[in-house]
């Protein structure tokens, strides 16, 4: 741990959990923690809220296709899915991840969900390019990536997808990194510790955002939410 820390840009550092190789137990009680710590910190309720925005002019008498890519155990999903059921959309919700071992975790999860399908696959692979695709949700993921990539894959989505992307993810800021240190006492798992640290640096600042939806031709709705995430809510021109 650093207790210096720069965020002027992002890190290049790459996270334990971009070895799609790791499985077993680790990656499930990584996967169960983060979930935790995510809807303690009300992150889940960001893509939610986001969702709800994207979808206010849609009908609720036709099919919605969502796609959540790098979804882990799909918990994201499961929310998606009671907040569909509630209010009476007809979701076909489909969970894309890398990692065979998140994926068939989260088929196990979410047996009482009908709605839902999981399939291991590289979002940037030309199956996935191939979708049709109505709304596209990426929550804690696009930090991942690059900003040339991050910029082709957008581009390329958008043109796909029907109604839009909903984003949620770090800001990258000293104080965000600062409080997950403190946040980590409490965290008995190395991996999530140290990737989440890294995962700060490879946050996004509003500038970020701003200069990736300039050089894919949209206008951005960012907003700033608690604990120092950005949802960023991308609009397709096919919508």
């Amino acid at each position: 741990m650093d207790f210096f820390i720069s965020t002027k840009n992002r890190t290049d550092k790459e996270e334990l959990m971009d070895d799609f190789s790791i499985g077993g137990d680790l990656l499930r009680d990584t996967l169960d923690k983060l979930e935790n710590i995510n809807r303690w910190l009300g992150g889940n309720k960001v893509t939610v809220n986001g969702l709800k925005a994207i979808l206010k002019n849609s009908s609720k008498d036709q099919e919605i296709t969502i796609i959540d890519i790098g979804c882990g155990h799909g918990d994201i999903l499961r929310d998606v899915a009671k907040f569909g059921r509630k209010n009476g959309y007809q979701f076909k919700l489909i969970g894309i991840d890398a990692n065979p071992t998140a994926i068939e975790y989260a088929n196990k999860l979410s047996t009482e969900f009908a709605e839902l399908s999981f399939e291991t696959q590289d979002i940037f692979s030309d199956e996935f390019k191939n979708r049709q695709l109505d709304v596209v949700l990426a929550t804690l993921f696009l930090h991942h990536f690059k900003e040339p990539a991050l910029v082709s894959f957008l581009d390329n989505t958008l043109k796909q997808t029907r109604i839009g992307i909903v984003v949620n993810d770090l800001h990258r800021h000293k104080l965000a990194y600062y409080l997950f240190m403190l946040l980590s006492i409490f965290i008995s798992n190395k991996m999530i510790i140290e990737d989440g640290l890294t995962s700060v640096l490879r946050g996004f600042k509003r500038t970020d955002l701003e200069k990736i939806s300039e050089k894919i031709n949209v206008k951005p709705e960012i907003s700033w939410k608690w604990a120092f995430r950005y949802l960023w809510i991308l609009k397709s021109s096919n919508f």
